[in-house]
């Protein structure tokens, strides 16, 4: 497990100048394009995350280390309501983001998640309209993640639960998580993942930030790993939402896919079968090639809207989608209808 020493430390290594384009995601307000879809109130962002005040007191120093914008550690269920009111965002399911929960070893991260569901459980109960949850789970504990899942989806009522891409250079596809996969399968839930680094990758080129390219490379890693294990077939109850629209998998999926048939029986229907089931959200992804490659993929029923907030604000999201061209059709699913099949709750 990684410590909270060695991950500040790895990020210190990076270098602050290179973390600046995290801040230049902020532009300034241009007017969203025309709601050609009447959306307005209604859209669902299934990439929005929190920071409950305990997560703060040990992650803060991490965070600024990411990402240097007042805007993100000075997070409140305020700010996220004010950004979403001005947006028309009716519903934000809210997650953990990097670097996670895992700092102080494995009570310390049992003790942190319990902490971060109950608050995010809260904040849910007292917008119930406004907020649903990603649970975070202390992985590689499977123990304690098992019974995270259990406490966050019977009494917390979580939407989902929240993966990071790898643990300390363990993807979700290793054998160690099969216990957790297996269990979500049981209960035929949502599995939210969002991309970290690998320690070994960090200013690999001079000038690029970890997360320009890395965060999508570790998002296909992890999507490689679960389909050469065996995971997405064996588990086809489990809903997989992967942010940043897949990492590079658009891209690569026909290669992977290739490659894939040394799983031999692992993968019975195929690569290209398990892909088609997997759901991404925008975050990042709403330029022209990026997104075509997405709907080349999957279809817009399997795309859902989402910011990344704090790290980037809905307006910029929402009208760069807006004005890629998208039919009326697609934009409804990608701002709600998508969403509300995972998570028919949120229909009301």
């Amino acid at each position: 497990m990684i410590s909270r020493r060695r991950f500040v430390g790895s990020l210190a290594a990076i270098g602050a100048g290179q973390l600046l384009p995290f801040g230049a995601a902020w532009p300034q307000s241009g007017g969203l394009a025309p709601d050609s879809a009447g959306m307005a109130g209604r859209i669902i962002d299934v990439h929005h995350h929190l920071m409950p005040p305990k997560y703060l007191e040990v992650a803060r120093e991490a965070i600024l280390k990411v990402s240097a914008i007042p805007q993100v550690v000075d997070w409140t269920i305020a700010r996220s309501l004010d950004d979403m009111d001005k947006n028309g965002v009716r519903t934000a399911i809210v997650s953990i983001s990097t670097p996670g929960i895992m700092f102080g070893g494995t009570e310390a991260s049992r003790k942190l998640a319990r902490e971060c569901n109950e608050y995010a459980a809260r904040m849910v109960s007292d917008h119930p309209e406004r907020f649903g949850f990603f649970a975070a789970v202390p992985a590689p504990d499977t123990d304690g993640s098992l019974k995270e899942i259990e406490y966050a989806l019977d009494t917390l009522h979580a939407d989902g639960i929240g993966f990071l891409s790898n643990y300390d250079g363990k993807y979700l596809g290793d054998a160690e998580f099969a216990p957790i996969f297996d269990e979500l399968q049981r209960r035929k839930t949502v599995a939210y993942t969002h991309p970290t680094f690998l320690s070994c990758c960090l200013n690999v080129v001079p000038g690029v930030h970890v997360s320009t390219e890395e965060f999508g490379f570790d998002t296909t890693r992890a999507i490689s790993g679960l389909l050469y294990s065996g995971t997405l077939s064996r588990c086809p109850d489990v809903k997989f939402i992967f942010s940043h629209g897949g990492g590079t998998l658009p891209f690569l999926a026909g290669r992977i896919g290739a490659a894939s048939v040394r799983a031999g029986s692992l993968i019975p229907h195929g690569a290209e079968y398990e892909f088609k089931k997997l759901h991404f959200d925008t975050a990042s992804v709403t330029n022209a090639p990026a997104m075509a490659a997405v709907l080349k993929l999957v279809p817009a029923s399997q795309v859902m809207f989402g910011t990344d907030y704090p790290w980037r604000p809905t307006e910029p999201s929402l009208r760069e989608l807006r004005n890629l061209g998208l039919s009326e059709a697609d934009l409804k699913a990608i701002e709600r209808e998508s969403a509300l099949k995972l998570f028919p709750r949120l229909s009301v």
